[in-house]
């Protein structure tokens, strides 16, 4: 298995720090490993304790260096989370998928209980051997790059909030983080 990337540095963007971030190729495929550190702000704990459900995005995208054009997109690979209080067993709950995850219903996704809020945060900032691509999907004779967001999203409020909360600051918390993968591929 070979390390593709490190990053130790810390990107900041937005109230989130991405304190390191690393791929791992091995013959299943590329791994991204990530630890993003944010405090949530009073607002959307506020929102959290009162049952509202709250999601983070994490977006992945390989991208190959072309001289004649833009960079083409090899791979692309999101992953959804949803944390919920859940009042009646005063239990945490993160839903975890690799499709967006609707309010009517948690589709395909992976359930997880939790006893408190610092619980649940800690497992929405750590990623772990998440399958980004599948080992043929990237040549070792190219250039590529590994863009890497992570985000609140908004979007999946109730429609009241979402009204309420344009433009305001609270609600906002992402990071993003490019990194050539090329001389690592080539080992």
């Amino acid at each position: 298995m070979a390390v593709l990337a490190l990053v130790s540095l810390t990107a900041r963007a937005e109230n989130a720090e991405l304190t390191s971030l690393r791929v791992e190729r091995s013959e299943e495929g590329l791994f991204l490993t990530a630890r993003i550190r944010f405090d949530l702000s009073p607002v959307v704990e506020d929102a959290l304790r009162k049952g509202i459900p709250i999601h983070f995005v994490a977006d992945a995208d390989i991208l190959r260096e072309r001289w004649y054009w833009y960079d083409r997109e090899v791979v692309s690979a999101q992953r959804y989370m949803r944390v919920a209080y859940q009042p009646l067993t005063r239990r945490w709950r993160l839903n975890t998928s690799s499709e967006p995850i609707a309010n009517v219903g948690l589709g395909m996704s992976l359930g997880q209980n939790y006893d408190s809020l610092e619980e649940v945060i800690g497992a929405v900032q750590r990623i772990a051997r998440w399958k980004i691509a599948n080992a043929s999907d990237v040549e070792s004779d190219g250039r590529y790059m590994l863009r890497f967001r992570y985000r609140l999203d908004a979007s999946q409020l109730p429609r009241t909030l979402q009204i309420g909360s344009v433009g305001h600051s609270d609600w906002v918390m992402s990071v993003e983080r490019r990194i050539d993968l090329t001389p690592e591929l080539a080992r």
